[in-house]
């Protein structure tokens, strides 16, 4: 079990990640061609990765560098993915880069307790065997996660209207409640139950960062090193368009979201962009609260928005497909709907 222990100062400084951090997706991802577990739900990334990296002539130095170096496994060295890289790839490289050769050192002993580090991962003490897995880093990142950018950013920004209405109603307690089933606030900690290892981390007063990851799958991550700034990197709520749902996205640059989906519907559609609980879709919409489930589940069967369940209140977000598909059809919906916004239901 992994425990971060709070102090009220921490609680005052936990934060959430404002952008996908670049070296946690890297990593995650590698993750997912390690293993089975997940794989339907990125089905739509697996394979045109897998055929991008043989184009690019990359699977050679992923499967002699980068596997090795990012096992799914209790460990992988710390310094793969710097707190810099919350600035972007290029930060994150230059720390990588950066890195003091005895930290390395340190680390991929680590790792070598862990599983079989090959011997020519030992040049990575010097900086240049950290330049040549910089220009790895970057050019894997170019190959399989920067064609899904779009799609990683804005099922980030869904998740912070979620965990924004977690923290409008219950305070920071909250929204670190709102994190996922393998996460529990017991205070002053939080636990994340079935971590590969038994491991306590301190915040004494750092706050802790929350990383949403979209290629973190069902397990959240931390540093291993308590010393450094704590993170916690754990799974995106994200849905895959299929079906009709992925046929709703192909029409979604129709003009009129209104003629697409009705005038009430799209103002519920439009409601959950900022969140938004029954009622106060159904008064954004001016229909009844029945009318409006009625709205939000169709929405919902199609992938348009997701719904989650805090105390007695559901609140209703957009995925990734319906952000999309309010983005493509900027008309305003709402003309002639109620604006009233009220007590949740």
């Amino acid at each position: 079990m992994l425990r971060f222990h709070f102090t009220a100062e921490d609680l005052a400084r936990t934060r959430v990640a404002a952008a996908p951090h670049p070296l946690w997706e890297i990593a995650s991802s590698l993750h997912r061609f390690q293993t089975p577990l997940g794989r339907g739900a990125y089905a739509h990334w697996y394979h045109p990765a897998r055929e991008r990296l043989r184009e690019a002539g990359l699977e050679g130095v992923v499967r002699r560098v980068l596997l090795p170096l990012y096992p799914r496994a209790s460990y992988f060295p710390d310094f793969l993915t710097p707190l810099e890289g919350t600035a972007g790839l290029e930060a994150g490289l230059d720390a990588i880069l950066a890195t003091p050769p005895d930290q390395v050192a340190a680390q991929l002993a680590a790792l070598a307790r862990v599983v079989r580090v090959p011997a020519r991962l030992g040049r990575l003490t010097e900086r240049e065997g950290r330049g040549e897995l910089v220009d790895v880093l970057r050019a894997y990142h170019r190959t399989v996660i920067a064609p899904h950018e779009e799609w990683v950013r804005e099922s980030l920004h869904t998740e912070r209207l979620r965990l924004a209405r977690h923290l409008l109603d219950g305070g920071t307690e909250g929204l670190l409640e709102g994190l996922g089933p393998t996460v529990r606030w017991k205070h002053p900690r939080l636990e994340v139950s079935a971590y590969p290892t038994d491991h306590d981390i301190r915040l004494e007063g750092r706050g802790l960062l929350l990383i949403p990851s979209y290629f973190c799958w069902k397990g959240p991550i931390s540093l291993a090193d308590p010393g450094l700034p704590p993170v916690l990197i754990y799974s995106l709520r994200h849905e895959v368009p299929t079906g009709p749902a992925r046929t709703a996205a192909e029409s979604a640059g129709s003009p009129s979201l209104q003629v697409l989906l009705g005038r009430a519907r799209a103002a519920v559609l439009q409601a959950a962009a900022a969140g938004a609980t029954t009622t106060e879709a159904a008064r954004r919409a001016g229909v009844s609260p029945a009318t409006a489930t009625h709205h939000t589940t169709a929405l919902r069967d199609a992938g348009l928005i997701t719904s989650h369940r805090h105390g007695n209140t559901v609140i209703h977000t957009l995925t990734v497909l319906g952000a999309t598909m309010l983005t493509r059809n900027p008309a305003n919906p709402l003309q002639g709907a109620s604006s009233g916004r009220g007590p949740g239901s």
